[in-house]
Order: C-alpha cells, then structure tokens, then sequence
C-alpha cells in the first residue's frame, strides 16, 4: 500500500477584542459547482520552514498581521481526501490562537495573487454568527462554532485538540 502524502499547513485562529474570529472567503469549485468555505487563516509549510515560520509568512502575505512570540498550538485536524490538496493526499492543518485588535486585512498579496488561491475577501464573525448561520456557505473546519465555543470558555487547551472534517 503505497504511503500518504499529506501538506502540512499552519493556520490563525485570529481572535478581535469582541473575540470575533476573522476568516477567509474561499471560491472552490466541488464536482463542476461553485462552493464557498469560510476558513481561518494560514497556509502550506515550504520547505525548510518550521509550523511558526509559516504561520508568519502567511499572516504577513494573507492579511498583515505580524506575529510575535509563540502563539498556542490549540488544534489539530487531518483531512485525508483525494484531491483536497493538489498533489498531496489530504492536509495535516495546525492552527495557532492569536488575540489582537480589529484590523482590516491587507497582506502583502495583491488581490489577483489571493484569487489565484481562491480567497475572495475576509470577515470578522461573531461566535452567535457562526452558530446559527443558516445558508449554503461551509465553515473549515465544519464543526468551527463549536470548537471557538470550547475556546472561548475553557481557552487554550494543554494539548492541541483534534479536529475532524
């Protein structure tokens, strides 16, 4: 049986003052639809680059935001799917919580770059917003309204929790 390729990624769980969670707005393209997934920043390891080193790389490029210190490694999810990653088998995504004031999102990345790996925008969501969201749009990770639930009243956890789909 031939091994698993997975990406390893790093991603922010990025927290505002009103513990609002800034996401992305991914356009993808599922089975010939359109799909929208909102997700936490962040992005794939390059070679020789540490889980931290990423994570600053793609916060800097993705929103601008400039991380210092060593934020907490709060939760980890592997999705194994064909196709989830070009070239990989699936993806192996850490995320990071990081508290800062609201900010409005300006990265490095001009907007045909983002395009380029489908981000269309971003927001700030509520927690109140994410648990009883109603429509068509996807949340990544799917269960994300409960896990900042968790997080919000218990705070960083010891050990990252794992996260499935």
């Amino acid at each position: 049986m031939p091994a698993v390729k997975l990406r390893p990624s790093a991603r922010a769980i990025i927290l505002d003052e009103q513990d609002r969670i800034l996401l992305c707005r991914f356009e993808l393209e599922r089975e010939g639809s359109p799909v929208v997934v909102w997700a936490t920043p962040g992005g794939g390891v390059e070679p020789g680059e540490t889980l931290l080193d990423a994570l600053r790389r793609e916060l800097r490029e993705e929103v601008g935001l400039e991380v210092t210190g060593e934020p907490p490694h709060v939760w980890h999810r592997e999705v194994i799917r064909a196709g989830h990653t070009e070239g990989y088998d699936g993806v192996i995504n850490d995320f990071f919580l990081i508290r800062t004031a609201a900010f409005t999102p300006r990265g490095t990345m001009s907007d045909a770059e983002l395009a380029a790996e489908n981000v269309t925008g971003f927001r700030w969501w509520s927690h109140a917003e994410l648990a009883s969201y109603q429509g068509t749009d996807l949340f990544g990770p799917r269960d994300l309204a409960a896990g900042l639930a968790a997080l919000l009243t218990g705070g960083p956890p010891a050990v990252p929790v794992r996260f499935g789909l």
